[in-house]
């Protein structure tokens, strides 16, 4: 029970808490995966309309995306683990009122919970994973957290498939009761406490325009792709807009923002957030697309749908371990831009589909797309958490989560809004042949609806002409040419829709590459580097002979007691007396004309050499190019004194030889210096008997 960090060594059992977080995760990203193969059988047993089944995603879509940063920062404040049970418990309260419900609006009141719990569940994952596992270990571990995020999309559609074969759609929102409880459990029992030291004042004004803005605009693309940009969508868009502006100008005011929005001047933050926003936008568009054409286009059921989808999982695996290997290698950006050079690939494969596909067309687009899944968001993932310090690791959950599932949405509106447009115009001109029609030119009421739903989508066409076939056995070849148009009208949506993905993938990837830096300095904001050196070191070139030999002259020269300047006032004084002691002295002393061309020589060469290497001294030098500089100085002024000394040495005048000095006393033989040696030192020691010293 000792929080995470408090403790002076990693916590014991973190790889079994990592279970628990990866189970948390599990649920919130199968509760809409499963729907893909659950809306079907929803769709009619309720009779949802267009618009009805849109908000029954979007129930779950907009609290989850637009509440993710608020409930991460109050993680941080409170309690980290605290909030994640508190979320699995809502999330259990809303699957099991989802699954009790028989009315369109209980249906998407309790996504809305779910939506809600998800948006608590998932940052707190992210967070305790990060504040449980030391750094050496922190890269694996969000490498398993995201390939549980791709093995929770191809389990969503595989487990709800299986329960659809033999229970109705309620049973799909049961999928995540005994999950959510087994995690609860684990988070008791396993998960440390955890939440920020000195984390200060919760922003509550930016929370709520965090919460405003986001949910605006990603309702207002979602409206406005699927249903036009009526006045409806174009107020929330602008609502968000003008609250994106506030956001931004209150956080930059506040002391204790909820989301310093001067951190995206980091490239490493702004290039990994834009690259989970993109992936997860392209990503989710085009599995929204594929499983539709498997479970409509190619007749499987749910469970081959679940099944068909499960090498997307694996290849997410694959690409987790590469990643895991190459990053620390060759850096966020080689990684994190391969993999959506992969993902670009993957979807520019898909222009070559038609309506003769088969499986193993989407096969490679499955795998392609997994393994692409697998290189990027962990890279990313780490990315932005370790840009965020221990204080506020609920704010970057939230943030890498709110790109993720932003991505998502904007994905599933956009390229979805953009197959609907396709498939529509493609099967426009076969369903004026539509039957029905009154003697007026009307079409019945039954027969204006199949209408709408086979202009709508594959699925409702597919719906629409097994319906007839039931009803009306006469109109069976009608209903065979509407459901082979309705997958030939597809095809083509599907390829329309993959050059846009296409499109938006590349130019992504283009810019992600140009913001991510190859190497991360650092691995969190506190760790950077806060200063430069005013002269930074630069190494000498290459090592030579020359260079050698000029630093161990100027070792010898540092080494040698430096001589005074001779004062020229005074230097012919110095040198005379210099010169006194003989004639013949003087005369050896004085230098002859090749003496004096030498000199001038080495003032010439010790000139032109300073001259040199000050040539070759910038604005930033070296040790190496300071000593030589200085060897250089010192040769010229030595050049300089001897060249003076010298003159000065020619221009003396012949002197007398002096006379000899006579001697003040007589020459002693060695036995009389002996003798009075002797008498010295006898004198010397009685004066220094202790004799002397007793009166005293």
């Amino acid at each position: 029970m000792t929080p995470v960090q408090d403790m002076h060594k990693p916590y014991p059992r973190r790889w079994s808490a990592l279970v628990v977080l990866c189970l948390s995760l599990l649920i919130v990203v199968m509760a809409n995966t499963s729907l893909l193969v659950a809306a079907p059988s929803m769709t009619l047993d309720l009779s949802l309309t267009s618009s009805d089944l849109q908000w029954v995603i979007d129930g779950y879509t907009v609290p989850y995306a637009s509440l993710m940063l608020l409930c991460g920062v109050i993680g941080d404040r409170y309690s980290r683990r605290g909030a994640l049970i508190l979320g699995l418990i809502i999330f259990v309260a809303g699957s099991v009122a989802g699954a009790l419900t028989d009315a369109t609006l209980g249906v998407i009141l309790a996504r809305i919970v779910m939506g809600v719990a998800a948006a608590i569940v998932m940052p707190a994952t992210l967070s305790l994973l990060v504040a449980t596992f030391p750094k050496r270990e922190r890269a694996t571990a969000v490498t398993v957290w995201a390939a549980t995020s791709g093995l929770a999309i191809a389990a969503g559609p595989l487990l709800a498939g299986w329960l659809l074969e033999s229970f109705t759609w309620h049973s799909t929102f049961l999928i995540n009761v005994p999950i959510a409880l087994a995690a609860i459990v684990g988070a008791v029992v396993l998960v440390p406490p955890s939440r920020a030291v000195a984390p200060g004042a919760i922003d509550w004004i930016g929370g709520l325009l965090s919460v405003l803005a986001v949910s605006t605009i990603v309702y207002a693309i979602i409206e406005g792709m699927h249903f036009g940009w009526t006045v409806g969508p174009l107020y929330f868009a602008l609502v968000g807009l003008l609250s994106v502006l506030g956001f931004v100008g209150w956080e930059l005011r506040h002391p204790n923002p909820l989301l310093d929005v001067r951190m995206f001047s980091s490239r490493i933050l702004s290039g990994a957030a834009l690259a989970v926003l993109v992936f997860f936008l392209v990503t989710f568009g085009a599995i929204y697309f594929v499983a539709q054409y498997l479970q409509f286009a190619l007749g499987y059921g749910p469970v081959s749908t679940g099944v068909h989808l499960l090498p997307l999982a694996g290849a997410v695996f694959v690409g987790s371990g590469i990643t895991m290997w190459l990053t620390p290698k060759l850096g966020p950006r080689i990684t994190v831009t391969a993999g959506m050079i992969v993902g670009t690939l993957s979807v520019v494969s898909l222009i070559g589909i038609d309506s003769a596909a088969t499986y193993f067309d989407f096969l490679p687009v499955l795998t392609l797309l997994g393994l692409a899944i697998g290189l990027s968001v962990s890279p990313c993932t780490d990315a932005i958490m370790g840009e965020f310090p221990d204080s506020k690791l609920g704010v970057g959950g939230g943030l890498n989560d709110t790109a993720l599932e932003l991505g998502g949405s904007l994905g599933i509106a956009v390229l979805g809004s953009v197959l609907a447009a396709s498939y529509r115009q493609g099967i426009e001109s076969f369903l004026q042949t539509f039957p029905g029609k009154q003697p007026n030119g009307q079409y019945t009421g039954q027969a204006a609806e199949g209408l709408a739903a086979s202009q709508d989508s594959l699925a409702g066409a597919v719906i629409v002409s097994d319906i007839i076939r039931d009803q009306n056995s006469f109109l069976g070849g009608f209903a065979d040419n509407l459901e082979a148009n309705a997958v030939a009208a597809f095809g083509d949506a599907v390829v329309h829709t993959s050059v846009v993905a296409a499109v938006v993938f590349g130019v992504g990837t283009v810019i992600v590459a140009l913001l991510i830096p190859s190497k991360t300095v650092a691995s969190t904001s506190s760790e950077k580097i806060a200063f430069e050196p005013i002269v930074p070191f630069v190494a000498p070139q290459a090592k030579n002979a020359a260079a050698d030999r000029e630093v161990a002259e100027l070792e010898q020269l540092l080494e040698r007691p430096s001589a005074p300047k001779p004062d020229k006032a005074g230097s012919k004084h110095t040198l005379r007396t210099v010169a006194e002691p003989a004639l013949v002295d003087v005369e050896l002393e004085r230098p002859s004309i090749y003496q004096l061309a030498s000199k001038v020589y080495e003032l010439d060469a010790s000139g032109t050499g300073a001259a040199a290497v000050a040539g070759k001294s910038g604005d930033r030098v070296t040790i190496h190019q300071l000593a030589l500089s200085n060897l250089a100085r010192t040769r010229r002024v030595e050049a300089e004194e001897a060249l003076d000394a010298a003159l000065e040495l020619s221009d003396l005048p012949v002197a007398p030889a002096p006379k000899p000095a006579e001697p003040t006393a007589p020459l002693q033989t060695f036995y009389q210096r002996a003798s009075t040696q002797h008498a010295n030192c006898t004198a010397f020691k009685e004066r220094s008997s202790s004799m002397w010293a007793m009166p005293l």
